[in-house]
């Protein structure tokens, strides 16, 4: 057996995913296009499969780039604001699958982008269509106190054996594998088609492994397959499942195509004899399967460190601290996050990012699920300086992991199949809470009493955003007031993954869209006042009857035609009346 080791022309801890001859047939395939030697469905499946997605507006492009494990170098980092300013305005975006989005590229530009990724080590491939997707792994693994062991070397190793897989971009759906590196499950294993989890039988090491998870319009949570392995297993029972799923999803209906509904139609106990039956021909090929071996952490390099500390009353600082920095594993370092508004940066504020990574951690940035980034080994007496120029980038804002820090999905803004602007609702509950905390009083104490709790939107009910998985969930959907069309969000109470497994948000109400900042004001004041001691917000909305939360909410549910406002007609961001304009997605093409 093979031990896993990184390519010799690098750097262990630079990953290089690309190859110029993916560019190279992206190039050729357009050009057959544009010549009318393919027809439109086969190009949009060959461009799926290389990142490039169409968007709600004509003539331009989402691409999407793979972040395997969350993980690039400050180089990387760097060479992603270069493409965002020469291609996309200068904008990026942090998705929930840790990758990157450039919205409104123009297709002739794409080549480019992707040949300017490729130089860095960066690819598409495989970041779209019906395809093994993004592997993920929590930002924190090799560094998280709490963790079994670092999963990162078995999390590039599948994302490894995948990329360019004879099978792994003509699958029946998209598949999603995530590997956790603690038992409560941090990369949210259980809502993906795979999902391993770090686990010990005595010394050996393993997992736990679930399959058949997934959101979308009918979420499920994901079995345990095998309560543990050993993990030179876990290549061959992912190929495995992988083959099954290839042989068995459904190819007529996009609609039940994931695994998930392979599951419900075979049950566990089929679903895994039909997994066994495809170990037993892969362990009769007879193919060589790695051993993994505990990788070495990088460290900060030798350099010299500036000894100016920044004062320690810097306004807001010790805010910032309590959320933002994570006590790293190994004793004096510090993990810490910066937070982006819905996983928006800029190219200017990557490079700073990717400058601070360098100045005051080991070189790495690390993407999260909640559209954030990590930098690591930041030596714990270093953190002030690191704040000081966070707060001179923009980008010292506090939160992370809680009621500030929401998560959307792009929403009407650029996708086709998205029936509300997600991101003027996130961005209008941002600025809600922001002026309430700055007012101070009463209602800024309810909401750091509430501070706990997740807050996850979409724009439709496809859950792009996780709302079926937050204390508090959104997604956007329509309703006639009076014969107009007004947008409302389905609230959706008391969802999360965790050691017991994923649980689903129950539906409880519609609220007019304009109206959502107004109510979540009143839950987290009204909380406030019947929260048991130390009953944090997500737990006091889970003990509420659906009944209790719908007269909680009546004053902001119960629309009359005749007095409803305007303005209430009209969607975030919009001039116009709303008007439902989705179009066919690509998310199955």
């Amino acid at each position: 057996m093979n031990e896993i080791a990184r390519p010799a022309a690098e750097p262990p801890f630079v990953p290089r995913f690309s190859l110029t001859s993916d560019v190279d047939e992206f190039v050729s395939e357009l050009g057959r296009f544009e010549r009318g030697e393919l027809s439109a469905d086969e190009w949009r499946r060959f461009r799926l499969v290389r990142g490039c997605y169409g968007q709600r507006q004509d003539h331009v492009q989402m691409q999407r780039v793979k972040i395997p494990l969350g993980y690039l170098t400050a180089s990387q980092a760097r060479a992603v604001a270069d493409a965002a300013d020469s291609f996309a305005g200068g904008k990026a975006h942090v998705t929930t699958r840790q990758n990157f989005q450039f919205h409104f590229v123009k297709l002739t530009d794409v080549p480019a982008l992707m040949r300017a990724l490729a130089e860095a080590g960066l690819t598409t491939r495989e970041a779209c269509g019906n395809s093994v997707r993004n592997v993920t792994a929590s930002e924190l693994s090799g560094v998280d106190p709490a963790q079994v062991f670092d999963v990162r070397p078995h999390g590039e190793a599948l994302v490894r054996f995948f990329l360019r897989h004879p099978k792994a971009a003509s699958l029946p759906r998209k598949f999603k594998i995530a590997l956790s590196c603690t038992a409560r499950d941090c990369a949210q294993a259980a809502i993906h088609d795979i999902g391993l989890v770090a686990k010990l039988d005595g010394d050996a090491r393993g997992f736990k492994v679930l399959v058949g998870g997934g959101l979308s319009t009918s979420p499920e949570a994901a079995a345990v397959l095998y309560d543990f392995v050993h993990e030179h297993e876990i290549l061959e029972i992912a190929e495995a499942v992988l083959l099954v799923f290839d042989a068995r999803g459904n190819r007529q209906n996009k609609h039940r195509a994931r695994l998930k509904y392979v599951l419900r139609d075979l049950g566990l106990h089929g679903l895994r004899d039909a997994i066994e039956t495809e170990r037993a021909k892969i362990a009769a090929r007879g193919d060589a399967r790695p051993v993994f071996v505990a990788t070495p952490l990088p460290t900060p390099p030798a350099r010299e460190r500036s000894t100016a500390v920044p004062d320690a009353r810097l306004p807001g600082y010790l805010a910032w601290h309590a959320t933002n920095v994570r006590r790293q594993l190994q004793p004096g370092y510090s993990a810490v996050y910066v937070r982006l508004p819905l996983g928006d940066v800029t190219s200017a504020q990557l490079r700073e990012v990717a400058r601070l990574a360098e100045a005051h951690g080991d070189g790495s940035v690390f993407t999260s699920a909640d559209q954030n980034f990590l930098l690591r080994f930041v030596p714990d007496g270093e953190v002030r300086a690191l704040f000081a120029a966070l707060v001179d980038a923009g980008l010292a804002k506090g939160g992370v992991g809680g009621l500030l820090d929401v998560t959307s999905c792009p929403g009407a803004d650029s996708c086709n199949l998205a029936v509300t602007t997600s991101r003027g609702l996130g961005r209008a509950i941002s600025v809600a809470l922001e002026q309430a905390i700055a007012a101070g009083g009463a209602r800024a104490e309810a909401i750091a009493g509430a501070s706990d709790a997740q807050l996850k939107i979409s724009g439709c009910p496809h859950s792009c955003g996780r709302h079926h998985i937050a204390d508090i969930g959104f997604h956007g959907a329509a309703r006639k007031i009076g014969g107009k069309a007004m947008p409302v969000y389905q609230l959706h109470i008391g969802g999360g993954v965790d050691e017991r497994g994923a649980r689903f948000g129950a539906q409880i109400v519609k609220i007019p869209a304009k109206r959502v900042p107004a109510a979540l004001l009143h839950l987290i004041d009204t909380h406030a006042v019947q929260r048991r001691d130390g009953e944090g917000f997500g737990a006091w909305l889970g003990r509420l009857t659906a009944d209790e939360l719908k007269a909680l909410t009546r004053d902001y549910t119960d629309i009359d035609p005749a007095v409803a406002k305007e303005d209430e007609y009209l969607d975030f961001d919009a001039q116009h009346g709303f008007v439902v304009e989705t179009k066919a997605g690509e998310c199955a093409a």
